[in-house]
């Protein structure tokens, strides 16, 4: 079973994606904060992170570089999930090693799981 970690500070959005996942067949983790995300992707190294970009303690962007600079994390996968959809926001994020850049406003749930088994190679 492929292994999640949620990095989303909204009770709402957390709550619904990890019940999707965990319907479509993935083990789902939730991380409320960024500095929990870089700690818990250590702990359990996940296959995918989906990771929002405007988090307390710190930011998607800061979590993602702690994540693709550490030899133990560089390789898994991170998906920025944001509602930040502006072109220096996406150029950013691709630019910093993101696996894919997702906009909660522009897809549903069932679009989220597709791309993210695309990621994930399923």
């Amino acid at each position: 079973m492929k292994k999640i970690l949620i990095v989303e500070d909204d009770q709402f959005i957390s709550e619904m994606y990890l019940a999707k996942l965990k319907s479509e067949g993935f083990e789902t983790i939730l991380a409320m904060d960024g500095q929990e995300g870089i700690d818990k992707t250590k702990e359990i190294k996940p296959d995918l992170v989906l990771l929002d970009i405007v988090l307390p303690k710190k930011d998607g962007f800061e979590v993602l570089n702690a994540i693709k600079e550490d030899p133990e994390t560089k390789n898994i996968k991170v998906a920025l999930w944001t509602n930040l959809g502006q072109p220096e926001d996406i150029q950013k994020g691709l630019e910093s090693n993101a696996d894919a850049y997702l906009i909660k406003a522009h897809s549903t749930p069932s679009q989220i799981v597709a791309k993210v088994k695309e990621i994930l190679g399923n």
